[in-house]
Parts: structure tokens; sequence; C-alpha cells
């Protein structure tokens, strides 16, 4: 219920600016770079709140947030359907930030794991095989929606199963693992731990190593579809690659579980960064032969599939799982950012440099993601 409800919250709350940015410029006539607001917003206010929303699950709310926010974020998504001017189209992305940040992974990963402890890996591989599926459903729904009734029923459909099916599965799942957990796993109280991980330099790498690989996911998949159409791919070709990086997520879980225990962290790591690095080369030869599309979503979303479990398992090695969700949540503020900025650099770079402009900016950042990881497990 838990995957169900993240795989729904990241489709209706994180894909649907990305799914549906063509069918918004059509209708509003805006600015790309003025639309790319409203997700750099939600995610900037996401950003913010995460150490204390981390620092509240720590506290024991997390059931409370992550069916809190499902609720705000549906109703912010209904809101913004009836949108007519930029500052209410703004507003409404801040308070869906809000939402993102209470109900989504890395609250529900603080919440697995202080509910399980060192057993919450396998619960939260478990999470992350069903909600990789997000873009899956995400584009090829919100395309769909977008064009038979328009953006603005795509949106109220997204706000809808926010509220309707999210909060719902998200409330049952909390009884079910409180059910299971008799009593949560005892978390240090005092901020000792948080401050001895901010003097530690495998700190601010891990922060640097996150915030890269942000950069360079979102600044690609945030205008994917009006990228590969420009790059002379056919719509609905472009929205199929899109659609593709949800299994290639789920896929790169599969393979992580597999071969993590032979190989170790710090080589799967060197290994993932490698795959991004790739993928922005075939990205980039789309242009030579539409199938290498496919092979930029392959390798692109099964990097960032096993990004997201080996996130809470690299902060956890190489920082403790004392005051797992605070810092956590400071760990995902350089991650958020550049999530958040992404659709704004995104939006600039296709204006000035164009779709290989964008391309190069990536494959930058995942060369920096790169010797970063290889510093980060030298002195691990």
């Amino acid at each position: 219920m838990l995957a169900v409800g993240q795989t729904l919250g990241y489709a209706c709350l994180f894909y649907s600016f990305a799914a549906l940015i063509l069918s918004l410029e059509t209708d509003l006539g805006w600015d790309k770079r003025l639309f790319a607001l409203g997700p750099m917003l939600a995610i900037g206010v996401s950003a913010v709140l995460a150490p204390l929303m981390g620092r509240q699950v720590d506290n024991g709310r997390g059931q409370a947030l992550l069916l809190g926010g499902a609720a705000l974020g549906g109703l912010a998504l209904l809101a913004l359907a009836q949108v007519q001017t930029v500052w209410q189209y703004l507003a409404l992305w801040a308070v869906i930030g809000v939402a993102q940040s209470a109900c989504l992974y890395e609250v529900a990963f603080a919440y697995l794991v202080r509910r399980f402890g060192v057993d919450a890996r396998a619960r939260i591989i478990r999470v992350t095989l069903v909600a990789g599926l997000a873009s899956t459903l995400a584009f090829p729904a919100g395309a769909w929606l977008a064009d038979a009734f328009g953006w603005r029923v795509a949106v109220m459909v997204a706000g809808g199963v926010m509220l309707g099916v999210t909060a719902p599965l998200h409330w049952l799942a909390c009884r079910m693992i409180r059910a299971e957990t008799a009593l949560e796993v005892e978390v240090a109280a005092g901020k000792g731990f948080v401050r001895a991980a901010l003097r530690a330099p495998v700190f601010w790498g891990l922060a640097a190593l996150f915030g890269l690989v942000g950069l360079n996911h979102w600044i690609l998949i945030s205008f994917l579809v009006p990228l590969l159409v420009d790059m002379g791919i056919g719509h609905g070709w472009a929205v199929l690659a899109a659609a593709t990086v949800g299994p290639a997520q789920t896929l790169g879980r599969f393979v992580l579980m597999r071969v993590e225990a032979r190989v170790g962290t710090g080589q799967v790591l060197a290994i993932t960064v490698g795959m991004m690095i790739a993928a922005s080369v075939f990205l980039a030869g789309a242009g030579v032969s539409a199938v290498m599309i496919f092979g930029f979503a392959a390798l692109q979303g099964g990097a960032m599939g096993i990004m997201t479990i080996l996130r809470p398992a690299l902060v956890a090695e190489r920082l403790g799982r004392e005051q797992f969700g605070a810092i956590s949540g400071m760990l995902s503020i350089p991650s958020l950012g550049a999530s958040a900025v992404a659709p704004l650099i995104a939006a600039s770079l296709f204006e000035t440099a164009g779709p290989m402009g964008m391309i190069g900016a990536s494959l930058a950042m995942a060369l920096g993601a790169l010797m970063i990881s290889r510093w980060i497990v030298s002195h691990g």
C-alpha cells in the first residue's frame, strides 16, 4: 500500500509538470522559463522543509506527515487546475512543495527506518520497485487526458487521485506497519549526531554527489519530451521514451538486489554514475537514430533507480542511523535544490544552446559526480 501510494504521489505531484508542459504552453502561452518556475518553487520549498520533516519523523510523526501531505497535495492540484494568472500558478506550486516534503520518499524512507531499523532496507527496495513506475503512469496518462479533455481536467484527475487513493493508502499502510512493529526503533535524542555529521567531510561529499546527480537527471527529464521533439523525434515516440524511464528504474533496482552483495556499495556507486555518463552519450545520438532514445531511457532510468536505494544506504553506512531522519533530510537539500533549479536551467539551455547544450551540461555534471563518488569510496 505504501509503495502504490508513493507511485501515485510521484506521478501526480512530481511528474505531472513534465507530462503536461506542452499542453500548458499551448493553452496559457507563457514562456517556458515561467512554467519551469512552478516546479522549481515546489522542489525548493520541499528542500527547505526537508530537515524539519525528517526531524518530525524522528519524533514519531511520520504517519501524520504521509497522510496530511497527500491530502494537501490533492487539494493544491484541484486548485491548480483553475489557475488563470501567474501568481496563482506559482503560489499553488509552493503549496505542492509542502505536500512533496511531507509525503514522498524522504519521509517514507525515514518512517520505515524508524519503524524497522536495519531491517528497513528490504522494505525500502520493495517500495521503490513499485514507485519506479510513476513516470510510466504519469506520461501516457497525462498525455492522453490532456489531448482528450485538456490539461485542466488532467490536473483535476491527479488531485482526485491524491485525495481519494493516495491519502487512504498511506493511512492504511501506516496502520499495518504500526501493527507489525509494536515499538519503534529507539532513536538517539539530541543534536550531537547531527552536528557530528555536519563536521564530517563525507557529509559534504555526499551532498555534492546528490546535488550533481539531481541536476543531471532533472535537467534532462523535466524537458525530455520537448527536447526529443526538437531533435526530430515524433511526439508519440518521445512520450514512449519518457515512459520507459520508470520500468528502467525498476529493472535497475532488481539488478542492484542481485549484485550489491558481491561487489559492494562503493563499486555499485561508480557503475551507477558511469551509466549516467553513457546515458547522455546515447541521448546525443538520438538525432542519428531514434533507437538511441531507448538506450538513454534504459541507462538513465536504471541509474536513478539504483541511486534511489543507494542514497539512504550511503547515508546510513557513512554517517550512521542515529537521527537518520534529520541527517537524511539535510542531505536531501542539495538534491532537491538541484532538482528545483534544473527545470529553469533546462529551459534556459533549451532556449539558448538547444538540445545539445542541455545534453552537454548534463554530461559535465555526471563526470563531476563520478569524480566525487571515487573520493567518497576512497575516504569511506
